[in-house]
């Protein structure tokens, strides 16, 4: 099969597109035919090896971390799924690889693709839908009546969650140029601060959540926002103790997460607030709900641009320059 990989982090060349071996189906597995893939930070950061410490991957590696598709194959075990179905997920991050023309995933990371999506729109969701769901409903426990501030409100996660945080029944801020605040708007954004001649922290007080996304100097400033007993949670880093925890790390990398976030959560219990960090994980009937909520009109896909697998560089090229408004996907269709 064709696929996108690398072949060691930071490569010169960016990746390339190469020859495969089908990957093997085991018996909780489903084989789904790739239409489409979404472009993410992560998969630039990974490349770089940012996450190398705890996601020792092997080369040549296939990058792609989102996927709509139909299943062709399902091991012994599977119940869920048949030949034939129209899918979605985000693999588990030890089986990424979704720039291919197949890829294998656990079914229980697996989700029926919304009706209401075509395949392309479908590849943009998995990873941003969950990690907003696993931010705002998981960790947070959004409640009706409370103060959401969803930092970068374009970006592929901002998109989504500023929907789910509306659905939930929150008030929502996020920052944007003012150039974008009318797509903000209609996804459902309350306080709208214009990050190039605004400051946050001056417009935002006694907020219940604070998605951050963003650099450390944002992360300290939306500390401050927070009222007491606030939640930040941060997809952006610094990992923390609980993550290592979470992942089963080795000591030595736990104590690592330690020290880089002991100033955060050290700033945080100085508010009496407190700091966490989220690494998103595949979970399939997570994704499920999202696609009830996706069918049912409350939620919409944002695709700023599709690429051709051709020029699946070009998109990772194109994502790393962080000005996309919503996702970037290729297509292999």
């Amino acid at each position: 099969m064709r696929a996108f990989a690398i072949d060691r982090y930071k490569s010169k060349d960016g990746g390339r597109i190469v020859d495969l071996p089908q990957p093997d189906v085991g018996d909780n597995d489903v084989l789904v035919q790739v239409h489409a893939a979404g472009v993410n930070v992560l998969d630039t950061k990974i490349a770089a090896g940012e996450f190398k410490i705890f996601l020792p991957y092997r080369f040549p590696l296939v990058l792609g971390n989102d996927v709509a598709g139909v299943v062709v194959q399902v091991g012994a075990r599977v119940r869920r799924f048949k030949p034939g179905d129209e899918v979605y997920a985000r693999p588990d991050k030890d089986r990424i690889g979704t720039f291919a023309e197949f890829i294998s995933m656990n079914e229980a990371d697996v989700a029926l693709k919304p009706r209401e999506l075509s395949m392309v729109e479908a590849a943009s969701v998995p990873l941003v839908g969950l990690t907003a769901w696993q931010a705002l409903v998981e960790k947070a426990n959004v409640q009706p009546g409370q103060k959401v501030f969803i930092q970068a409100g374009t970006g592929g996660v901002g998109t989504f969650a500023i929907q789910l945080a509306k659905h939930l029944g929150a008030t929502v801020a996020t920052t944007a140029s003012a150039a974008n605040f009318e797509l903000v708007r209609a996804l459902g954004a309350d306080v709208l601060v214009d990050y190039k001649t605004e400051d946050f922290e001056t417009k935002l007080h006694g907020y219940d959540v604070v998605l951050h996304s963003q650099d450390s100097k944002t992360l300290d400033k939306s500390l401050r926002v927070l009222k007491p007993g606030g939640r930040l949670i941060s997809i952006s880093g610094p990992p923390d103790p609980a993550f290592a925890d979470e992942m089963g790390l080795p000591w030595y990398v736990r104590s690592i997460m330690r020290v880089l976030s002991f100033g955060a959560r050290r700033k945080a219990r100085a508010r009496n607030v407190t700091f966490s960090f989220l690494f998103m994980r595949a979970n399939g009937e997570q994704l499920s709900a999202i696609t009830s909520l996706i069918d049912q009109g409350v939620i919409r896909s944002v695709v700023e641009k599709v690429f051709p697998f051709e020029s699946t560089k070009d998109a990772l090229d194109y994502i790393d320059r962080g000005r996309a408004k919503g996702k970037v996907v290729v297509d292999l269709m």
